[in-house]
């Protein structure tokens, strides 16, 4: 099998993870513990494991001038991202946080035409406009079930947690091209569990472990290894191979996974507006994602 279709393979489970993240999570927070404490374990926990692999791989030397862009891939990937999401997250439906998600390839492709330079079509922005327009809707009006306390400002959130992620896929590719993804992503944890120790410090404090039942307890296990440390890991891997725009492309898959996990568990619902907002936006990622030439990634 080639690496290209090895990293595909990667891309494609780890959208499978995190469409399934998106309910799990909300079994956890905020009844047991509040979003920026579980960020702090997700965050120190996959910190951890990823030193502990970087003990068994072969070692390389980070040039002194490669730390700020890795500095930077820790804000937008690791601190700002995990705390707006998990955040957004806590306050909306996990369907609609997935659908969300969608927009992160029409970020990723604005993104690389303001940083990158690269020449945008048409038809790329009118998708993105289409795109945006789908997910105001939903920000505006995608009204939630269950725990949902704050629909309005958990989606925005989740859509600023796109934005960041969209940062992240540019700014590490130039990190995936000169090193390693062990030898610098233990760095990236390592920065973004400080930068979010301030913030999660006290809730994490608060958790009151003995009263969290065993089941709750995977499911944290889960967000940590598989979630995080897996899904990470997987993303480098395939950037080593595809462009930051393909990566992102895989997210088109996460509502479907959370959609069918969360029905399937009775943690939401559709509504109207949920599918014509993501009517919208799967549209308008159609637009922007359309190759002009068989041999780009």
């Amino acid at each position: 099998m080639s690496k290209r279709n090895l990293a595909l393979i990667g891309a494609t489970i780890v959208s499978l993870i995190y469409g399934v993240t998106f309910t799990i999570a909300k079994d956890v927070m905020p009844l047991y513990i509040d979003a920026y404490g579980f960020i702090l374990l997700r965050a120190g926990g996959s910190m951890i494991l990823f030193w502990l692999v970087w003990l068994f791989t072969p070692k390389e030397k980070i040039a002194l001038n490669d730390f700020p862009r890795i500095i930077a891939a820790a804000f937008f990937g690791v601190a700002f991202n995990m705390l707006t999401f998990f955040k957004g997250l806590s306050l909306t439906s996990p369907i609609s946080a997935a659908v969300i998600m969608v927009s992160t390839p029409m970020i990723v492709l604005t993104l690389s035409a303001l940083i990158m330079k690269e020449r945008m079509q048409k038809r790329m922005i009118f998708g993105i406009i289409l795109g945006l327009v789908g997910t105001a809707f939903l920000i505006l009006y995608g009204k939630s079930i269950g725990s949902a306390t704050n629909a309005g400002l958990g989606n925005f959130l989740v859509l600023v947690n796109a934005i960041s992620y969209g940062f992240y896929l540019i700014i590490v590719k130039k990190l995936m091209d000169k090193y390693n993804a062990f030898t610098f992503v233990k760095w990236i944890y390592l920065f973004g569990f400080i930068m979010v120790l301030p913030f999660g410090w006290s809730q994490f404090q608060a958790v009151e472990w003995a009263l969290v039942p065993m089941d709750i307890c995977w499911k944290i296990g889960f967000v940590v290894v598989f979630s995080t440390f897996l899904t990470y890991l997987l993303n480098l891997l395939s950037m080593k191979e595809l462009k930051p725009t393909t990566v992102a492309v895989f997210i088109y898959l996460q509502p479907v996974f959370a959609t069918i996990f969360a029905i399937s568990l009775g943690k939401d619902e559709l509504s109207l507006v949920k599918i014509g907002s993501a009517v919208l936006i799967f549209v308008g990622v159609y637009l922007v994602t359309q190759k002009k030439s068989n041999n780009e990634n």
